[in-house]
């Protein structure tokens, strides 16, 4: 019998959009754009696998799973409480992309990355999402309309990390986050980064992971450990229990190569906070370091 790895998913974005794991990947993923755009040089984004780009949080498979009130509905939702003033200021460019997702009528649409980064960026900038079901894909074309910064393609993910490398403007944020409906995902994923960093050695690297048992993540940490310590690697994780079991999603990290130098100092500051009131029973913690440092619980 084929030995089947604990991190496997059998992800359907549509039920989980708007989780913890979207507001950590997506306030990463937002403190980057505006660090890049303290320089007047255009940049590009590139998603490797984007979705939809638009979920309804209304939607069967939304209210299925509910996940959404149990991230974003923590920061936005009818009953959250006002963030401190100084993780508001940091997380305001992601939280009003989604608040402009919205307007009057409540919490009832998450944008995904494709969406939030065409808020976000400046009229010189590019965005290539890439989607490779053809139903996602063909939602995706049409949520980016005529916007003439944005391409939308339909290759493996893997693929198009090495198709679109390097980008022309020589200035680049690369989002990878797979679906983790096959083994082997956090081993293609080290395997990615090290191909993508030969390509385009300058380019900030955001990877998304899962985590159930924490051994096979501890095997991917091992792999990155090996790629060129001049990318200063650092590791964000975020915990909403202690894993006992190892059957479910216990928390997400994220890799991000070549971070930008004020990402450190501003996790610092919102983490905490994000750990507070994303967690869900006792051993919630958060990590923030190198890819071998130890948790930091709070």
């Amino acid at each position: 019998m084929p030995r089947r790895c604990l991190h496997v998913m059998n992800y359907r974005h549509a039920y989980h959009a708007g989780n913890f794991g979207d507001v950590l990947k997506h306030t990463v993923f937002a403190l980057i754009i505006e660090y890049l755009k303290r320089k007047p040089a255009p940049f590009r984004i590139i998603d490797t696998h984007a979705g939809r780009g638009r979920y309804a949080l209304n939607s069967e498979e939304a209210a299925k799973s509910g996940e959404w009130q149990g991230g974003i509905g923590r920061l936005l939702g009818m009953d959250a409480a006002p963030l401190p003033a100084p993780v508001a200021a940091l997380l305001a460019p992601y939280l009003d992309a989604v608040r402009a997702e919205n307007g009057a009528r409540g919490l009832t649409v998450y944008p995904g990355s494709p969406l939030i980064a065409r808020r976000l960026m400046r009229a010189d900038d590019a965005l290539v999402a890439n989607e490779l079901h053809p139903e996602e894909h063909a939602r995706l074309k049409a949520t980016a309309g005529r916007d003439r910064r944005v391409k939308v393609v339909a290759l493996d993910g893997w693929l198009a990390l090495k198709a679109q490398l390097p980008p022309k403007e020589r200035r680049g944020l690369i989002l990878i986050d797979p679906p983790f409906e096959a083994d082997g995902e956090l081993e293609r994923m080290a395997e990615g980064l090290g191909e993508g960093l030969r390509r385009f050695a300058t380019g900030v690297y955001v990877a998304w992971y899962p985590i159930k048992d924490p051994k096979p993540v501890a095997r991917l940490h091992r792999a990155l450990a090996a790629i060129d310590a001049a990318t200063h690697p650092l590791r964000i994780e975020l915990m909403l229990r202690r894993p006992v079991d190892l059957g479910r999603l216990n928390g997400c990290g994220l890799v991000v190569l070549n971070p930008p130098h004020t990402l450190r100092d501003d996790l610092l500051r919102i983490l905490p906070e994000l750990t507070r009131r994303l967690r869900d029973r006792e051993g919630a913690c958060f990590h923030l370091g190198s890819i071998d440092a130890r948790m930091g619980k709070v």
